[in-house]
C-alpha cells in the first residue's frame, strides 16, 4: 500500500506506549495496534485529530504517501 503509517515512529519520538495513547483519544488499544501495523482501510479525520492533538504533531508526520512503482 502506498500509503504508509507512522505512528509507531511518533509514539517512540513522544516516549508514550500504545496503551496511554488508546486511552487518551478514546479508542481500543486493538485498534491503535491496527493503525500501527498499517492494517486498516482507512481512519476517521476526529481519530487523526485526537491522534495529532495528544501527540503534538501534524496528520504528515503520522501519514506518508510513497510511490509503488518503485521510482522511490
Amino acid at each position: 500500500m502506498p500509503i504508509i503509517i507512522n505512528l509507531d515512529v511518533m509514539l517512540a519520538r513522544r516516549k508514550m506506549r500504545s496503551r496511554e495513547l488508546a486511552e487518551r483519544i478514546g479508542i481500543t488499544e486493538q485498534n491503535v495496534s491496527l493503525l500501527k501495523s498499517g492494517k486498516v482501510k482507512g481512519v476517521r479525520f476526529e481519530t487523526l485529530e485526537r491522534i495529532c492533538e495528544v501527540l503534538e504533531c501534524q496528520p504528515g508526520d503520522i501519514l506518508e504517501y510513497r510511490t509503488s512503482n518503485g521510482d522511490d
